[in-house]
């Protein structure tokens, strides 16, 4: 098999789609020495991903999310003579393969098209339909997304396989000598509220910081608030916010924290707080559970079942329900206890490995019916 995997984003983005795209790179290398996988890269990229000897470099001129990206990928593509492409941020090329699957993470711009800008949302509204038709299989993160791609666009469910992710195994409990260097470095002490993602509308950190100035003001807590994450779109009301509550000097924005520091700012929080409107998986509640760490999610899209019973689930609209799940977590040691356990036996249900074998497994399948 000539299997190309199109690693483009790892360039121009970080964040969740890149992590998964070279962690699956990663995994599918411990698992299949034989197949010829060509690795799409940007023609900018310095650094090649190519984590075993049956991996090769193909440097493409054509940008991720380009309006002309169809067209042009399908044409650089084409000498390759590729037997599957997979196309790990969902929209492939139109033609230069002989068969395709394609990786559909979230729909959040059809849910909550106001999260994101004029500009991407027309660019997304017009090439999912088309990406779904076109794909031969299509791979969803969570049932909660595999359910959307169902109601939202019609696809058939047998089109579709459900393809959790997982942790790193850098994420796990890590001695307090290890963790001190870390955390000192950012000038912060253990014990904080963590919230990690990029700052966008989704993300609903607003109405995380109206909850946490709830905290502090009923003195239910006076440790900081932790936000590790770049700066996406439509940021500007998250700051405003932090002004209007007078929260300058209690939260702490992180930006391109280094992934190798990742596992003890997790190890050194107190909780994980993901309280977002949507989420197509929602790693870092996994991260945090493999490291130990309590979550308290929103009961919305894939997290619930990416926690399991061992995180704590607020509505999101609901400023004061999410303060009180908080507050719970801060004042009951007994709690975090046995969140700390449950987190990490549910993050052990989650695997790269697994993750790779189910990829592969579709790609042997749909080639066999080629």
């Amino acid at each position: 098999m000539r299997i190309g995997i199109d690693a483009r984003i790892t360039y121009y983005a970080r964040g969740g789609i890149r992590n998964y795209t070279l962690q699956l790179l990663e995994a599918l290398a411990r698992l299949d020495g034989e197949t010829e996988y060509w690795v799409l890269h940007s023609r900018k990229a310095r650094t090649s991903f190519l984590p075993g000897p049956n991996f090769r470099r193909v440097s493409c001129w054509t940008p991720s999310h380009h309006r002309l990206e169809r067209w042009a990928l399908g044409a650089e593509i084409a000498r390759l003579r590729l037997d599957l492409l997979h196309t790990t941020d969902f929209i492939p090329p139109a033609f230069g393969y002989r068969r395709s699957v394609i990786t559909v993470h979230d729909l959040t711009f059809l849910h909550y098209p106001q999260f994101i800008t004029a500009q991407s949302y027309a660019y997304y509204n017009r090439q999912i339909a088309w990406a779904v038709r076109r794909a031969d299989h299509i791979l969803a993160d969570s049932f909660a997304t595999r359910e959307d791609l169902v109601t939202l666009l019609g696809v058939a469910p047998e089109k579709i396989t459900v393809v959790p992710l997982a942790a790193d195994r850098a994420f796990r409990p890590l001695p307090e000598e290890e963790v001190a260097p870390v955390v000192a470095r950012y000038r912060l002490q253990p014990g904080y509220l963590l919230t990690v993602g990029t700052l966008e509308p989704r993300k609903n950190l607003p109405g995380l910081l109206r909850a946490y100035r709830l905290l502090l003001d009923e003195e239910v807590t006076d440790a900081p608030l932790v936000v590790i994450g770049g700066r996406g779109w439509l940021y500007q009301d998250i700051f405003a916010c932090v002004q209007e509550l007078r929260l300058t000097g209690q939260v702490h924005f992180l930006h391109a924290v280094p992934d190798t520091d990742l596992p003890a700012l997790y190890n050194a929080a107190m909780l994980l707080t993901t309280p977002s409107f949507y989420e197509g998986f929602g790693l870092p509640a996994l991260e945090a559970m493999a490291c130990g760490t309590p979550v308290v999610v929103s009961d919305r899209s894939s997290l619930p079942e990416v926690v399991g019973e061992a995180g704590l689930l607020v509505n999101p609209e609901d400023v004061e329900g999410i303060a009180g799940a908080l507050a719970r977590v801060l004042t009951d040691e007994m709690l975090r206890r046995r969140m700390r356990e449950l987190g990490l036996a549910q993050a052990a249900r989650f695997s790269w490995e697994s993750t790779a074998r189910l990829t592969l497994g579709v790609y042997r399948t749909v080639l066999a019916v080629a």
